[in-house]
């Protein structure tokens, strides 16, 4: 039997597909031990203790390293913890340049880390390229690249940041949650290392918490092995099944989220109690032109700023019955958010200011339910104000 060479919608639907030693499962079976046999003395197998290693997370490590064009992989219990995995191939006090506009979460932590002083860490519009060269020119040991930024959506050159950033001697990260690998590629564009809280759209369902970090060369790759072990963050088996379980999905998920994506952009474009929507697949959009060469896609992530500010957004979400006021995104079912009190409030108002994320700022993850539906819901929130 010849392989034939496989496009990335077929690697997503066959990882791991009959690759079971001991029956020959299709679907690859759930390896809960938390130890294995050793052959004989000094004689260890594949697989000794699941801290390590585990079979369910090695498969889920290969199909996330194949579709982002990386030769290795390590598979973590949250988007954060593969973001603080990351952090420890820093020297003392290393220096990282991070978006000013990024997820609060990781805001949280980068500002965390710098007090303790374990890094230094400068926020910065990266779209703003004398900032970020002027950063550059001082010297940095990695540049954290969102792209686009959650919440505003902005969207960075990433083969640019890449290239000043190589100049500088700087490990290039980027997250690639709100895109995926079926939108993007980082490592293409020049980047180092890319990570993803896997919660999202890479398991689709909103029913498992965990995270990913890929790397390019293997001996980063086997860095990153080395700590994940050493700290303890490596994800549980189920949590990595059930996440290669939604990833066969991604692609036809996407898909569908995109198109309503657009659909709902151009109508809040449109809406009157609307005073600016954010998202790269508008013309009107900045990043448009941008993304439209870097990316496959503009994602299914929208925000858009409410007029009225905090007093219409509690009005606003009141009779919201799809739209569900929740935390997160990347499901199959549609969520909104307000980030300045839930997924950005750690930031403080100051930051948050500077970011440019305002009091009437709303974020939604679109789902695929019917467009229509999705329409009349808004619809309800806005009939509210």
């Amino acid at each position: 039997m010849t392989k034939i060479p496989k496009h990335p919608i077929t690697q997503t639907v066959q990882a791991g597909l009959g690759d079971d030693p001991a029956y020959a499962a299709v679907v690859p079976p759930l390896y809960t031990s938390s130890t294995y046999l050793w052959d004989g003395f000094e004689q260890k197998g594949p697989y000794d203790y699941g801290r390590t290693v585990n079979p369910n997370r090695n498969i889920l490590a290969v199909a996330l390293a194949e579709l982002e064009g990386g030769a290795g992989a390590v598979i973590t219990s949250s988007g954060m913890a593969a973001l603080d995995l990351i952090l420890n191939l820093l020297p003392p006090n290393g220096k990282v340049i991070a978006s000013h506009d990024c997820y609060g979460g990781s805001y949280r932590l980068l500002e965390a880390r710098a007090k303790q002083g374990r890094i230094v860490c400068d926020f910065v519009d990266q779209t703003d390229e004398g900032a970020l060269a002027a950063l550059l020119k001082k010297g940095a040991d990695m540049v954290l690249i969102e792209t686009p930024s959650n919440p505003l959506m902005r969207v960075v050159d990433v083969a640019k940041i890449a290239k000043a950033g190589k100049v500088a001697g700087a490990i290039l990260v980027a997250d690639n949650t709100f895109l995926s690998p079926a939108r993007m590629t980082p490592l293409a564009l020049g980047c180092d290392i890319v990570w993803h809280s896997t919660t999202k759209s890479l398991n689709g369902h909103s029913d498992v918490v965990g995270g990913a970090v890929i790397a390019k060369t293997a001996d980063t790759a086997e860095e990153l092995a080395w700590w994940a072990n050493c700290t303890g963050v490596t994800g549980s088996p189920f949590d990595a099944a059930q996440t290669l379980r939604g990833l066969r999905t991604l692609h036809v998920r996407m898909d569908a989220m995109e198109r309503n994506a657009l659909t709902l952009a151009t109508w809040l474009y449109a809406h009157k109690q609307v005073e600016r929507v954010y998202f790269p697949g508008l013309k009107s959009d900045p990043g448009y032109a941008l993304a439209a060469t870097q990316q496959s896609g503009p994602g299914f992530m929208i925000s858009f700023d409410l007029k009225g500010g905090t007093d219409a957004v509690a009005k606003f979400v009141a009779p919201l019955s799809l739209f569900r006021l929740a935390a997160s995104l990347g499901g199959t079912e549609s969520l909104i958010c307000h980030p300045a009190t839930m997924t950005h409030r750690g930031m403080g108002e100051a930051a948050m200011k500077v970011a440019g994320i305002g009091a009437g700022l709303m974020r939604i993850s679109v789902g695929i339910e019917h467009k229509d539906d999705q329409i009349a819901d808004l619809e309800q929130g806005f009939s509210a104000l």
